[in-house]
């Protein structure tokens, strides 16, 4: 079980189609931990930590969505953080 955490950027059609509460939501059935939030310019950044395949549950359930339509990921690996317990909106 090797747990990593990735920082992602998500642009599109993604405020205002419940694209933070499916995060959260799918986040806490795969097990994650991180935070999602809005961005100023009407992209979402979310960090999420977890095994890969746990992330990647997520991301396909957040791309499932009826109104959210991702047109570009930009991803990066950071360092985890033993200290997070939760998945939240900020």
């Amino acid at each position: 079980m090797t747990v990593i955490r990735k920082h992602i950027t998500f642009e599109g059609w993604v405020q205002g189609v419940g694209f933070r509460y499916r995060a959260c939501h799918a986040a806490d059935r795969a097990g994650c931990t991180g935070w999602v939030r809005n961005e100023f310019d009407g992209s979402v950044t979310m960090e999420i930590q977890g095994e890969e395949e746990q992330i990647d549950r997520v991301i396909q359930a957040i791309e499932a969505g009826r109104y959210i339509r991702i047109e570009n990921m930009t991803v990066k690996t950071v360092p985890t953080d033993p200290d997070e317990y939760r998945f939240r909106a900020e």
